[in-house]
C-alpha cells in the first residue's frame, strides 16, 4: 500500500515544473525569433539575387540567338515566349514561367537599360519602392552585391 502512494506521488508533473519548462521555451523563442527572421530576410535577398543572375544568363544567351535584347514590351516572358517578328529564336530561355521576386512583386525590366549595354533587371526589395536601406533595398543587376 506504501508503494502504490509513492508510485502516485511521482507520476504526474508538477505546476512548479510546468512552468519553469515554458519559461525555458519562451525565453529561447524571445532570443531565437529575432535571428531568424533576420535569416528569412536575408534568404530573400540571396534568392533574388540568384534569380536576377538567371534572368541576366538568360538574356544573354536570347541576344545570342537573335541579335537583340528583349523590347521593354516583350519584356522577361519573351524568355519563354517568342515573340512576334522575332527571327532565330530558340527558346524558351527558361526552364520554367517568369517568376516573381520573393517579396511576391514582379521584376522589373528595362531595355535600354540605364546602367550599360545590357537591360536592367530589378527587384524592388521588401517595400517594392526604389531605393531603401536593409530589407529594403534594391536587388539589381549592374551590381554584383
Amino acid at each position: 500500500m506504501n508503494n502504490k502512494r509513492r508510485a502516485r506521488g511521482q507520476a504526474g508533473v508538477t505546476l512548479i515544473e510546468m512552468l519553469v519548462v515554458v519559461t525555458i521555451i519562451a525565453l529561447f523563442a524571445a532570443v531565437v525569433a529575432p535571428r531568424m527572421l533576420r535569416k528569412t530576410d536575408t534568404a530573400r535577398a540571396t534568392a533574388a539575387r540568384q534569380q536576377v543572375n538567371s534572368f541576366m544568363t538568360a538574356l544573354g544567351t536570347y541576344k545570342l540567338d537573335t541579335g537583340l535584347f528583349p523590347t521593354n514590351e516583350q519584356g522577361l516572358q519573351a524568355l519563354r515566349v517568342k515573340p512576334q517578328g522575332v527571327n532565330q529564336w530558340q527558346g524558351p530561355y527558361l526552364p520554367q514561367e517568369i517568376p516573381v521576386d520573393p517579396w511576391g512583386r514582379p521584376y522589373a525590366y528595362k531595355y535600354p537599360g540605364e546602367h550599360g549595354d545590357e537591360p536592367d533587371v530589378i527587384s524592388y526589395g521588401a517595400d517594392g519602392q526604389p531605393g531603401g536601406d536593409g530589407i529594403n533595398t534594391d536587388i539589381v543587376s549592374w551590381k554584383s552585391q
